[in-house]
């Protein structure tokens, strides 16, 4: 086996190509500067690397024994966020105004270099091929992971591993757990019509203010009657927009949100429920059968599924991991954010882990996509003992 200790050197290392990244971010869609960078370190290390999937990384270490072939992934994209100055950033704070790594990613990147580092050094002991799966557009629908297929991330590839740094957990907890991990989700856009006027004639008017209002008040409970209650879900509104003038009713109102189920026929009964409640709402409301006012357009968008653990791979880094780090969760809570790490998952055995940064003595307390978000950097030597420690269980370990 070989030993999962990172020296000093590759965790200083580490850190370093992490604040450089932190330093520099791209947003999503943006990632052409950090393509760059990630070429250039792998360059440095003789590990060849191509492009792919747009702005994304592939590279391929070989071993010299045959074996499986194992991804490590890391996403690439920053957010457009202004990073604020804090007491631990002044060296690596972002120098792209309205851009920062404010959910972890320049920490993955850099926790997949050191493994990669590590493994470089270790071609002639080593079964199989690791690749190096760096992917942009993470952040917003429909993310890069499909580009990243499609340009072959997952040729050959028998298992594919992705950690993400989580703010809400403990460091240095590595969690993960078998079978669904992270949520489905889907977007719903809805626009409410009814007939402008002024307040003064209420009679005269249609209020789709007041048919939103009661559509969010009502609709939880329509959900919770209909949905099986041994099936989460989470439903969230996100933006309502409606009106320009204190004293008139307006002609229509904009609502946006979210639901996010682990069950995607939880997903279609939601939607079905949230039509036949609209219709419903639609109903009480008109003032003239003949008119087809208030009226709904309810346009709803499939996003990322569940992220579902290959139980198998679950079971084995459960046995694994605990021999190289001394706090690992393999059956932490689900996680109803979205990830598109999970179109990985639907074509080869994944396993997706959270690794804790939150470190109040060090007054790292901020959660992911927070403007003073931070890493505990001594996480990254965890995830890079761990990444190793994966790489080496499925490939078989040294064959020396």
């Amino acid at each position: 086996m070989f030993p999962s200790d990172v020296d000093d050197a590759t965790r200083e290392w580490t850190i370093a190509v992490r604040r450089r990244l932190h330093r520099h971010p791209c947003p999503t869609g943006e990632e052409e500067g950090t393509q760059g960078i990630l070429l250039e370190v792998l360059s440095g290390m003789d590990i060849p690397a191509r492009r792919a999937g747009g702005y994304g990384v592939l590279a391929r270490i070989e071993g010299a024994h045959a074996g499986p072939t194992v991804a490590l992934r890391a996403d690439m994209d920053a957010l457009s966020i202004t990073e604020v100055p804090t007491e631990r950033n002044a060296d690596y704070i972002s120098t792209v105004p309205g851009a920062m790594h404010a959910c972890g990613h320049d920490g993955h990147m850099a926790m997949v270099l050191g493994a990669a580092r590590v493994l470089a050094t270790r071609r002639d002991r080593l079964r199989g091929t690791v690749v190096l799966v760096f992917q942009p557009h993470e952040e917003e629908h429909p993310g890069g992971s499909q580009a990243m297929i499609r340009d072959g991330a997952l040729e050959g590839v028998d298992a594919i591993i992705g950690l993400h740094i989580m703010g809400y957990i403990d460091a240095p907890l590595i969690a993960f757990r078998p079978g669904p991990l992270m949520a489905h989700i889907r977007m719903f856009d809805l626009r409410i019509t009814g007939r402008s006027g002024h307040h003064m004639d209420p009679d005269a008017c249609i209020d789709p203010i007041v048919i939103t209002a009661r559509f969010i008040g009502s609709l939880e409970h329509d959900v919770a009657r209909d949905v099986d209650p041994t099936r989460p879900y989470v439903l969230g509104f996100g933006k309502v927009r409606g009106g320009t003038q204190f004293n008139q009713t307006p002609d229509e109102v904009i609502l946006v949100g979210t639901f996010r189920t682990f069950d995607a026929s939880v997903a279609d009964r939601i939607e079905t429920v949230m039509r036949r409640h609209l219709d419903g709402i639609m109903a009480s409301f008109r003032k003239d059968p003949e008119e087809d006012l208030p009226r709904y357009d309810l346009r709803i968008t499939e996003g990322y599924p569940v992220l579902e653990n290959d139980p198998d791979l679950a079971r084995r880094a459960a046995d694994v991991l605990p021999r190289v780090h001394d706090h690992v969760d393999p059956r932490t809570r689900l996680n109803f954010g979205a990830e598109d790490f999970a179109y990985y998952a639907q074509r080869v055995p994944a396993l997706f882990m959270f690794l804790g940064t939150r470190n109040t003595a060090k007054g790292i307390t901020s959660v992911n996509h927070s403007s003073s978000f931070d890493i505990d950097e001594d996480v990254l030597e965890v995830g890079v003992r761990a990444l190793l420690a994966l790489v080496d269980d499925i490939t078989g370990g040294d064959p020396l």
